[in-house]
């Protein structure tokens, strides 16, 4: 696992992730300031709730949404730099040969579990985007701000897992190609 960081703290994507990974990284500093953004949304919310007497209605469903996306957008974030966990235990023990393999082998199958809660994701995705009728309309929250969060949350899990088994599939092949 590469501990090298980019100049903007980050991590950079491995070279096996290829142009998809290089991308992929470059926002993650985008998704970081998002949970900094969330935070300042808290304070500021209890400000206004405990110091002015004046809540929002807005400030617990924008950090849910935000932090929300943050939390998904990093598990694509750790398939394209290699920082997902591992049981090091057995996968340092291999020889560099058989690392490979088994690179290959949990890339795809990565890949098909992505693919399928893709597919699962999809079926959400239609009730969430669509009235009964076939109208186009986002879920809401159903809250006294009633924002499309929870459609637009939907969506965007989709959209990650569709590129996640697209990151997967890159990683297996280039796994694969790998000497």
């Amino acid at each position: 696992m590469s501990d090298q960081k980019n100049e903007d703290g980050g991590y950079n994507a491995i070279p096996e992730s290829g142009l998809l990974g290089r991308i992929i990284a470059l926002f993650g500093n985008i998704f970081a300031v998002a949970i900094i953004l969330s935070a300042a949304i808290l304070i500021t919310e209890v400000a206004m709730r405990y110091l002015l007497n004046s809540p929002t209605t807005w400030a617990h469903e924008t950090v849910i949404f935000l932090t929300a996306t943050t939390f998904l957008f990093g598990g694509l974030y750790c398939a394209s730099t290699n920082r997902h966990i591992r049981v090091v235990l057995i996968y340092d023990a291999l020889s560099p040969k058989m690392r490979r393999i088994f690179n290959i082998v949990i890339s795809v199958a990565c890949a098909l579990a992505s693919a399928l809660f893709s597919w699962a994701g999809w079926l959400v995705v239609k009730r969430a985007i669509w009235t009964p009728a076939g109208v186009f309309r986002l879920e809401t929250s159903g809250s006294a701000w009633n924002p499309p969060t929870p459609g637009l949350l939907k969506l965007f899990l989709l959209g990650i897992l569709i590129l996640m088994c697209l990151q997967f599939l890159i990683l297996a092949v280039n796994y694969a190609r790998k000497k």
